[in-house]
């Protein structure tokens, strides 16, 4: 085999491997849209006692169940065949990560469609205004994380760690009030119970996008900052304790990894 066709080979499967990865994350920002649009749809549905809308969106599921079994697929061919190394591997790992959270929340968005379509046409209480800001919230939590991912944006990824308080205190708000409606009247405890159950919903989409932002910071910077607290300016002194020991990626496979995700979008 002649120098000239070796090199021409290695060149082949280089773009081979880059179309691989490429299609990764083509696939997770294809899950993604999936489900800030099945949030929106889920949160429209419920606000508009839409009960089409709710069924709808509840049918969208299995077009992000099918986009996940075939991204864990073929992020495993990956690892198999290409055997990553550094920053790729790092990739390709959180991108398994990344897709079953993005899977549970496609699940979340379901179940906020299944109390939907329980409570039909019981008049809304009170408390909608803020389940609907709690939507806005972890909608755009999901959005942020992944442009942070597309980007290559750490800063922006601690920012979405940081709004999850947002949507907790959000949360623990109107437990209060919707208790304190169940108290009063027990003609509404049923339709409490629902809301109270579409919120922990919500709650536990902007604990799906906080776990999306974390795995981007790790895939850059290569620090795990998983139930570490808040986050100071960069990462806090005690995420620095819990960084891999490769110490994250240094500045060539920044740039690179960076360029990719631009070149990529």
């Amino acid at each position: 085999m002649s120098a000239r066709f070796r090199k021409s080979g290695k060149r082949h499967t280089d773009r081979e491997y880059e179309a691989e990865l490429a299609t990764v994350r083509d696939q997770i920002l294809h899950m993604a849209a999936h489900v800030e649009s099945m949030i929106a749809n889920a949160t429209r549905a419920l606000l508009q006692q839409d009960l089409e809308l709710a069924q709808q969106t509840i049918g969208d599921d299995h077009k992000v169940n099918r986009l996940e079994v075939e991204t864990d697929d073929l992020c495993l061919r990956i690892l198999a065949r290409r055997q990553p190394v550094a920053s790729d591997l790092r990739f390709v790992t959180i991108a398994l990560k990344m897709v079953t959270d993005i899977e549970r929340i496609g699940d979340l968005a379901v179940d906020i469609c299944e109390r939907t379509l329980a409570l039909r046409t019981k008049p809304p209480l009170a408390a909608f205004t803020v389940i609907e800001r709690m939507a806005e919230l972890s909608e755009s939590m999901i959005r942020d994380a992944i442009d942070a991912f597309v980007n290559a944006d750490p800063a922006l990824a601690r920012e979405v760690v940081e709004r999850d308080q947002q949507v907790d205190d959000l949360y623990q708000s109107l437990c209060s009030e919707v208790v304190d409606v169940m108290r009063s009247d027990a003609k509404k405890v049923k339709r409490g119970i629902h809301v109270l159950s579409i919120a922990k919903f919500l709650e536990r989409i902007g604990d799906h996008g906080t776990n999306l932002a974390e795995q981007v910071i790790f895939m850059i910077k290569g620090k795990d900052i998983r139930h570490l607290g808040k986050l100071g300016a960069d990462g806090g002194d005690e995420a620095d304790e819990h960084a891999t020991d490769d110490g994250g990626l240094d500045d060539e496979e920044r740039a690179r990894l960076a360029r990719r995700q631009r070149d990529l979008h």
